[in-house]
């Protein structure tokens, strides 16, 4: 081996896993990035002995000692959460809402287990599967654009559509300058005015559904997200939500 090339190799395992100090405490699943900017602002944080009051403060993954509240992260990570949420219709998927409006927190008001954050979102209008977790690493492949699990919707519409309406939800249409398309979609089952649909999304855009279906002047009735790779939303009851299981988490990862 050249000389130096084991030390360099060890630099660069360490630059590699720099991050900024707001980041590293919330990759241990303790809080959100916004609050651990506020915690470390406030004085309560401190890295190597000293008190440090910027949020991007370089630290070092297992290098840098990290104290909160006279707390030792090294010794008091959190636990790993990773939950499941029947999202009922009409809450907004955000920790604080500016308008005062109900948020999807509301659904574990009486539970305490630390700081959860949504795995992607369903907007206010749309129910079914939400993920929460503290697992920031886990979050960023579910929701990964490229290579994140798919997700399923089953969609009522104000109308029947016909076959080569659903080929353009496939093949994709133009919608202010953007191209949405289904990676799936077909009818579930039909009533005399109007229709479930099943659609499946390869990637998840804001309000992207909805925008493709109004771009064929078709309107959405209701919208429920019904699985996300494959784990299913199942007979979980409307604003009840359940830990998953270790296989669940694994399938989704």
């Amino acid at each position: 081996m050249p000389a130096g090339r084991g030390a360099e190799g060890q630099l660069n395992r360490i630059v590699a896993t720099r991050h900024g100090l707001a980041r590293a405490l919330s990759k241990r699943g303790l809080c959100s990035r916004t609050q651990a900017a506020e915690w470390v602002r406030a004085g309560r944080v401190r890295v190597d002995g000293r008190i440090v009051r910027d949020p991007e403060f370089p630290t070092i993954q297992g290098v840098s000692r990290i104290v909160v509240d006279g707390t030792n992260l090294d010794s008091s990570a959190a636990t790993r959460r990773y939950l499941m949420l029947n999202k009922p219709r009409g809450l907004v998927t955000t920790a604080r809402d500016e308008q005062g409006r109900d948020t999807v927190y509301r659904c574990f008001d009486e539970t305490d287990f630390g700081w959860i954050a949504p795995v992607g979102r369903l907007d206010k209008a749309s129910e079914g599967l939400l993920l929460f977790s503290n697992d920031p690493a886990w979050a960023a492949r579910i929701t990964d654009p490229g290579t994140g699990p798919d997700k399923t919707y089953h969609v009522q519409v104000d109308r029947i559509p016909v076959e080569a309406e659903l080929q353009s939800m496939r093949d994709g249409v133009e919608c202010e300058g953007e191209g949405l398309r289904a990676e799936s979609a077909s009818l579930l089952r039909t009533g005399d005015r109007n229709a479930w649909l099943e659609i499946v999304l390869d990637e998840g855009r804001n309000r992207q559904i909805r925008r493709l279906l109004e771009a064929l002047d078709i309107r959405v009735l209701r919208l429920v997200r019904v699985a996300i790779g494959g784990l299913r939303l199942g007979e979980l009851p409307k604003g009840q939500w359940r830990e998953l299981t270790a296989e669940e988490i694994e399938v989704l990862s």
